[in-house]
């Protein structure tokens, strides 16, 4: 029977540190500036595809400044919370907290009502752009040095090609291999990732078809 060891790492918390930039590094500028009040536009509205990083910029962005008014998929907010967004929006023009938000489309194309989806334009728009694999392979290899582990570009190659490729998943995946590597006190190589991933007792991912 395999035991599980007890001390398992910590995911990382999301910060600017661990996000990846890739071609979003002036989103990510201008989000860290509003989250550090060194900025002068007091709006910031960021929109893209699932796994591109808003809910970890606007995850980021709210450690770093509690006071910020932070709000993600704002599609799927209720009318109560619409309306606050609503008033935070007009009094950030007015001096109050910055306001940080994300949905998945820009906000002229927002399941919303009228006024509050011109508001959200008010501000900084930012399209959030996929990561490239070479951002996502440095992402990996910095997320696995922060838990000890190693990883070849024969594992981080496969790991890209064969797995889901959202940072999400990506990042589920190297928690798994962590665990695995532990129970097996064994360093990671090509065949111990591939029976890591492939063993239900670790809720593996199987190798997409």
């Amino acid at each position: 029977m395999q035991q599980l060891p007890l001390e398992i790492s910590p995911p990382l918390e999301a910060d600017f540190g661990n996000f990846v930039e890739g071609p979003n590094g002036e989103a990510l500028a201008r989000v860290r500036e509003l989250a550090t009040g060194d900025s002068r536009e007091r709006i910031v509205y960021l929109w893209g595809a699932p796994g591109s990083g808003r809910s970890h910029l606007l995850r980021a962005a709210a450690r770093a400044n509690p006071a910020l008014v932070v709000a993600d998929d704002v599609e799927t907010l209720d009318a109560a919370q619409l309306q606050a967004l609503f008033v935070a929006i007009n009094e950030a023009r007015d001096g109050g907290p910055g306001v940080l938000a994300a949905g998945p489309k820009p906000p002229a194309q927002l399941q919303l009502r009228d006024d509050l989806r011109t508001r959200l334009a008010w501000g900084l728009v930012y399209e959030l752009l996929p990561a490239g694999d070479e951002d996502k392979a440095r992402h990996l290899k910095t997320l696995a040095e922060a838990r000890g582990l190693q990883l070849s570009d024969d594992i981080v190659n496969y790991l890209l090609t064969r797995l889901p490729r959202d940072l999400a998943s990506l990042q589920s995946v190297l928690e798994v291999l962590d665990r695995y590597s532990l129970i097996r006190q064994r360093a990671l190589t090509l065949p111990l990732v591939k029976e890591a991933l492939a063993d239900p007792f670790l809720g593996g991912h199987p190798p997409r078809r």
